[in-house]
């Protein structure tokens, strides 16, 4: 495959200024021959593979559905101007694809140029430490703001710089960011191109495509010399189809040939059970086989870890001396190799401030509530009795959802004072039926703009992140727990500004997971700008008491080494949902 191009030409029907970077001239890798290369669209002379991104159901007159590439393929001189609304973005799954698949890859438009701060720099000098030493995989737990994606750029450009002369160089590099993927996409490639690329080639996915990666390699045989898992946590469930696809394009079973990995999250676990993606690492630290690590819980019991198997699989000792003794033990595994395999800063700007905001009912409120409570609790028991999960959990949710859209109004009314105070208010929700809509609907009748990021596909997520970055509108409600931005003064695409009007943010609902509690808190809270978070309840309810919970154990939930999970447990027996697996009431995957 020939060397990588710099920007000189815009993309076909686009007017884009271009810039030239000098790169590191790169011996081309050596590549696993396709297994169905016989079967992969070839362009004769003069043409080009396109590969579109079509949205679903959209037509595509001229293109065909190409199954092993999961993609939209156009071969011709020039992309028709029916196909031009889907010629993919520079550095996304496609335009990856369309760039193997030909002779020479096209050109990148220019970017304004970003200059990484102090704690991007020097965390990117360890990361790329670690790997020169022969490290297999490094996590980045940097708090929420702190520049985790930056760090990530820079330190494969270190990474890459090393290995250039030797007979594994890199030559692609594969980003899983977690969804919007209209808005986390954009960041990466923004910040790649603004970090600098290095020359390589960098396909940016989300967790939720993984699978077309992961059919990519089989149909084509490629392989990723790097692979930056960000929110790694959303791996950290094996019984998935997600971890299937993360074992194939990360490596994580094999002993060779594997790429590097970098995970970043601030939020690794609850619990050192939801660690498989380190697995590869903890066997390298103890010498043992690969393969004996592919049973985590069993491995960790075998080291004296206070694990044991439970109703619903495998649990973590509630003691607390033996939960500090066991995360001790697994830091240790990271921090204490030479070179570390882990990097945690806290924000320095100070943790978020998380309280409680009780809504005191009026009567006929309470006394809907009241009803809503008895009848959850009888369909919770009957569920018990009978050991019927689903029930169980179904029930839950119904609660859940009933009790927040009766505090809808006072939430309404909390966000308006917050809006005349000239602040801008972000609100997190998990329903959207009943939280999501009626806030928003009752927030625009009342003269309020509202940016609203949540229902598949009925908004334009990055357009109304805009618009609350700039002002436009003051209130933004979402459904996301992480990767979007909306704190005070960002850089916006374009080399604008966001607004620097102070920003809270509210939980309209007490979230059970601390890994989805501390993720949303980092959408505000960061990147130097403070911002204070309250939890909303019903005053006098089981909601206070779990909303107690959430607060008390917020701030230890981003352990780089695996969360306190006694908060879900106090949780689910204040619910009556002891009895349900854990993942039942967080949501996980």
């Amino acid at each position: 495959m020939p060397g990588r191009r710099r920007r000189s030409t815009s993309s076909t029907r686009r007017s884009t200024t271009t810039t030239t970077r000098k790169a590191a001239p790169r011996k081309a890798a050596p590549r696993r021959a396709p297994k169905a290369a016989a079967e992969l669209p070839q362009a004769g002379p003069g043409e080009r593979v396109w590969v579109l991104a079509v949205p679903f159901r959209a037509p595509a007159p001229g293109a065909s559905w190409h199954a092993g590439l999961s993609a939209h393929v156009y071969v011709g001189r020039e992309l028709p101007a029916a196909l031009v609304p889907y010629d993919p973005p520079p550095y996304g799954f496609e335009r990856f694809v369309e760039d193997e698949l030909n002779a020479e890859p096209r050109p990148l438009p220019a970017v304004r140029p970003m200059t990484p701060r102090a704690e991007q720099l020097t965390g990117s000098a360890v990361i790329a430490a670690h790997e020169a030493a022969g490290g297999r995989m490094f996590l980045l737990g940097d708090d929420p703001g702190v520049g985790k994606t930056g760090t990530a750029v820079l330190a494969v450009g270190q990474i890459a710089a090393r290995r250039a002369d030797q007979q594994r160089p890199v030559r692609t590099v594969l980003v899983v960011a977690d969804r919007p993927a209209a808005i986390t996409v954009p960041h990466w490639a923004r910040s790649i191109a603004a970090f600098d690329d290095s020359g390589l080639r960098w396909c940016v996915t989300t967790w939720d495509r993984l699978g077309k990666v992961a059919g990519l390699t089989k149909a084509t045989g490629a392989r990723f010399d790097v692979v930056i898992a960000d929110e790694a946590h959303m791996v950290r469930h094996t019984t998935t189809q997600r971890w299937k696809h993360w074992k194939a394009v990360s490596g994580a079973g094999r002993v060779k040939d594997a790429p590097y990995v970098l995970l970043a999250t601030a939020t690794p676990a609850h619990t050192p059970l939801e660690l498989p993606y380190l697995a590869p690492h903890f066997a390298a630290v103890h010498g043992e086989p690969l393969k004996d690590w592919a049973d985590l819980p069993s491995r960790l019991a075998a080291h004296g870890f206070h694990v044991e198997r439970a109703r619903y699989g495998w649990s973590w000792t509630e003691d607390a001396e033996e939960r500090r003794a066991d995360l001790a033990r697994l830091r240790s595994w990271l921090a204490d190799t030479d070179p570390p395999a882990t990097l945690h800063r806290p924000a320095p700007w100070g943790p978020v401030s998380v309280t409680g905001t009780p809504v005191e009912l009026t009567p006929a409120e309470r006394a809907q509530y009241e009803a809503e409570w008895s009848e959850f609790r009888a369909e919770m028991q009957l569920a018990r009795r009978k050991r019927e999960t689903a029930r169980g959990r179904a029930a839950l949710l119904r609660f859940r959802q009933k009790a927040g859209l009766i505090r809808a109004q006072a939430t309404v009314d909390w966000v308006r004072a917050q809006v005349e105070a000239d602040r801008q208010v972000a609100v997190s929700v998990e329903f959207v039926e009943t939280a999501a809509d009626p806030i928003r609907e009752a927030l625009l009748d009342g003269g309020v703009a509202v940016a609203s990021i949540y229902g598949r596909d009925r908004f334009d997520v990055e357009a109304e992140r805009l618009r609350f970055q700039t002002g436009e509108a003051p209130v933004c409600v979402f459904t996301v727990t992480a990767s979007i931005s909306l704190h005070a003064g960002e850089v916006l695409p374009g080399g604008r500004t966001a607004s620097t009007t102070p920003r809270v943010g509210l939980f309209h609902q007490p979230r059970f997971s601390g890994i989805a509690a501390r993720q949303v808190t980092g959408r505000t809270h960061r990147d130097h700008q403070v911002s204070p978070w309250r939890v909303a309840f019903a005053q006098d309810t089981v909601e206070e008491d779990v909303a107690r919970v959430m607060v008390e154990r917020l701030a230890v939930t981003g352990s780089t080494a695996g969360g306190d999970t006694a908060g879900l447990q106090q949780i689910a027996e204040l619910l009556d949902a002891d009895w349900l697996p854990a993942q039942s009431l967080t949501g996980s995957d």
